[in-house]
């Protein structure tokens, strides 16, 4: 019998559903992608449909094997990553949403999360999850749907109803309603899970009303999370590993080991320093998250998240007209030699980490008559390298140590500019690896270790390649300037309430 040949990773993100294979020597042969399209009902409001998220990841799965030619007999197992936070509810006999999904980057129950960590609950809540008191995770998101769905909270009560993030909706999709469960990384995510016991608990359940029952098995990264059914893509699949995207990332930069660190630039930004078997305690507002692991003991990692950044560009992009495709954002910003004094500060629902400022909102800075597109474009390009080494400085004073590189992915670090500018303005190198798709390599190494397709993690590790390094060339000075003028935009941005629609 001919050995299986592949594995496939598929990873549901933001604004599109993927899929890619991967050969026996850790090398992407193929990959495919769906668009998916988010909902903005009210300001602050980020919503995705639950079947229109199936329906995209299924088609990417479905459209990687047949353009590359493979069939599902020859995929030895699959591994799902996702977009994290991501909140979805459904029915457990039908399987038919009851809401919208409620996306990670949506403000709606900020006021309450404000309201919760000016209370009682508002030290142990972060002590025992790791995690800031914040609308982007997913507990008072999922509070929010039985509030405000009818009959959703007795349903939830009787057991008729199941909460999700995307991993678990997957999961329950491919397997049939065979299999309810979530990996530690993702549950981590949720602001329902003790950190240190990596269970659901009991208190937070409590506190946010959350029935047990409606909860998903959480289990290790690397585990059986059953097999996807023959029907979906013409053979049984093993679903060999799950994790949330970017610890998927923080696998596919092969960062097994305490002291690596990696930045993912996707719609937001995404710094991960894996601190291994210690369990992080931030002083510096950054959280505390659990690492993708298979079954060998907790693996921990501290993370800073800034919630737009690729994001900015799409915006200059599809609102503004200001470019046809991402790509030209390069050539646009090399065209002008500085901003032109202008600064960008894209806060569009808030400002993430290390500042959890759910008030705040973007701002265009220095603006004159001479200002151009170019001008624009560049300073958006700039934003998303000043908000990463705001969550660097951050991660090296919880760490007391100072990181020699950082290790980058996602789909802007193709960007030379950025990652050149990036390189100057965190004064340290950077290194981009040959395949930046490292959310679906993650997924994939990490399926391929745990269902014995690879004999283990040294095998991983020797996949991992550099294709260009980025060293720190801007003069001191110059570098202390452009913070300088960040500072005060962002401080701009923080204190101006001028024009500002209440949420909600």
């Amino acid at each position: 019998m001919r050995p299986m040949p592949y594995l496939l990773a598929l990873d549901e993100g933001t604004t599109s559903a993927r899929a890619a294979l991967y050969d026996a020597s850790g090398r992407r042969v193929a990959m495919e992608a769906v668009p998916l399209a988010s909902r903005y009902p009210q300001p602050g409001w980020v919503e995705q449909d639950p079947l229109d998220i199936w329906r995209a990841q299924h088609e990417a799965a479905r459209l990687v094997l047949l353009r590359h030619g493979a069939t599902a007999s020859e995929v030895g197992a699959l591994g799902i990553t996702n977009q994290r936070e991501t909140t979805l509810v459904w029915d457990r006999t039908t399987g038919q949403p009851v809401a919208p999904a409620i996306v990670w980057q949506c403000r709606r129950t900020a006021s309450a999360c404000a309201a919760l960590a000016a209370g009682p609950a508002g030290d142990w809540i972060p002590a025992r999850t790791g995690l800031v008191i914040d609308a982007y995770f997913s507990a008072t998101k999922l509070r929010w749907i039985l509030d405000h769905t009818p009959d959703a909270a007795a349903r939830a009560r009787d057991g008729e109803l199941l909460f999700g993030t995307v991993d678990t909706w997957l999961v329950w999709k491919l397997t049939g309603g065979a299999v309810h469960a979530t990996d530690i990384s993702n549950a981590s995510r949720t602001m329902l899970m003790d950190l240190a016991s990596g269970a659901w608990d009991a208190d937070l359940l409590d506190l946010f009303g959350i029935p047990l029952a409606m909860l998903p098995e959480i289990r290790p990264s690397g585990a059986s999370f059953g097999v996807a059914q023959a029907d979906h893509l013409g053979a049984e699949i093993p679903i060999a590993a799950v994790a949330g995207d970017q610890q998927a990332a923080l696998a596919g930069q092969a960062c097994f080991q305490a002291g690596l660190a990696k930045n993912t630039y996707g719609t937001g930004c995404f710094a991960l320093l894996h601190t291994g078997a210690r369990q992080p305690r931030s002083r510096h507002r950054l959280v505390a998250t659990r690492a993708a692991a298979l079954n060998h003991g907790p693996r921990f990692a501290i993370e800073g998240s800034t919630f737009v950044a690729g994001a900015a560009v799409q915006w200059l992009r599809d609102r503004l007209g200001l470019l046809a495709s991402a790509a030209e954002s390069e050539d646009a910003a090399r065209s002008v030699p500085d901003t032109g004094g202008v600064f960008f500060v894209p806060a569009f629902v808030g400002l993430g980490a290390p500042y959890w400022d759910a008030e705040a909102r973007g701002l265009i800075a220095g603006i004159t008559a001479a200002t151009s597109r170019e001008h624009l474009i560049r300073a958006a390009l700039e934003s998303i390298a000043y908000q990463t080494a705001e969550l660097i400085a951050a991660m090296e004073a919880d760490a007391g140590a100072r990181l020699s590189e950082l290790r980058v992915d996602g789909g802007a670090s193709v960007n030379d500019f950025l990652m050149q500018f990036q390189a100057d303005i965190l004064d340290r190198p950077i290194v981009r690896p040959a395949d930046v798709e490292t959310t679906a390599s993650g997924a994939a190494y990490l399926a391929g270790a745990a269902s014995g397709f690879w004999p283990g993690l040294a095998t991983i590790e020797s996949f991992w390649q550099v294709e260009r390094r980025f060293e720190p060339a801007m003069p001191a000075s110059r570098r202390d300037s452009l913070l300088s003028g960040w500072k005060d935009a962002l401080h701009r941005a923080r204190s101006s309430t001028a024009g500002r629609v209440p949420a909600g």
